[in-house]
């Protein structure tokens, strides 16, 4: 039984940040580069799902690889962020506008062929067994309780349904940690969680057979400047205990000049993102505790029907 606590993340800090970041245009040389990534390794699996589950859409750069995997799946795209589902709104009729919709609804008898939902992720709101695909890129690691989130993600999945997610680990940002360290500033950073924990937590909230791995992303910079740009575009310092306030001149002075000095032989500075990609099947059982099993309702209906 995993004992993974709360993590030390701030859901308002989360909100304020991803609202200052628009359409998270800055982040897509990561959050879309892993989504390819998870697409190439979704094309693997064996699955026509009728409806899914974008959790964390963000501003819905994922709609058209989703779309273009599973055409005839309904899209819920999911986010707690109200800016951000307003950009994915718009993308969507873009991308999709009212000749192509209308011929869709004709085609399956439905009022639209997408929708959005602003909820948390461990709180959808979706009916339970109503889902045949959850798919993640890059949000659990910014929820203060991801076991909370597996377990709904259990819930709303129908038995045999699939849940595919990316989030960072571990090593993630670790340059940057010690930067502050080097330079004297006291700031809380996100801790994220080891991808051994999720496939334990996965078998707890009900699922089977969880594959993770995970790769090391090394990004190099010439610049420190350009550096905390881009970390500020994937999604900031959204920690809970991190430094009140605008930071100033000085501290952010001190901070650059830190990096300047981790230069390596290659006269870059360097900086790692960890992925962790993870996958599951939901079974018609929970491990809710020691000695205690759950069985979904229609696990036993399938098992009377056979």
């Amino acid at each position: 039984m995993s004992t993974l606590n709360t993590l030390p993340i701030s859901t308002a800090n989360v909100a304020r940040q991803f609202s200052r970041r628009a359409d998270l245009a800055d982040a897509q040389f990561l959050y879309g580069e892993i989504a390819r990534r998870m697409d190439d390794r979704l094309r693997l699996i064996r699955l026509q799902p009728t409806t899914l589950l974008d959790a964390g859409c963000g501003a819905g750069q994922q709609f058209p690889l989703l779309h273009a995997r599973y055409p005839q799946a309904n899209y819920i795209g999911q986010d707690h962020n109200p800016d951000l589902l307003a950009y994915a709104k718009t993308r969507l009729r873009s991308f999709m506008p009212g000749a192509l919709r209308s011929w869709l609804n004709k085609q399956r008898g439905i009022e639209a062929a997408a929708r959005f939902i602003q909820s948390d992720l461990s709180q959808t709101g979706l009916a339970p067994e109503s889902l045949d695909l959850v798919w993640s890129n890059l949000a659990l690691h910014w929820h203060p309780a991801p076991h909370d989130v597996l377990a709904e993600w259990g819930r709303i999945l129908k038995l045999n349904g699939l849940v595919f997610f990316s989030c960072f680990g571990p090593a993630t940002m670790q340059e940057l940690r010690t930067a502050l360290t080097t330079a004297g500033l006291q700031t809380m950073t996100p801790s994220f969680v080891d991808m051994h924990d999720f496939g334990d937590l996965l078998i707890e909230k009900g699922f089977a057979d969880p594959v993770m791995d995970q790769e090391i992303l090394t990004f190099t910079y010439t610049s420190p400047e350009k550096l905390l740009e881009d970390v500020r575009a994937l999604g900031g310092n959204p920690a809970t205990g991190r430094r009140a306030g605008l930071v100033g001149k000085s501290w952010r002075e001190r901070l650059l000049r830190a990096l300047e000095s981790a230069r390596r032989p290659d006269g870059n500075i360097h900086l790692t993102i960890e992925v962790a990609y993870g996958h599951a099947w939901r079974t018609g059982t929970l491990r809710s505790a020691p000695g205690e099993t759950k069985i979904s309702v229609s696990a036993i209906q399938r098992k009377s029907a056979g």
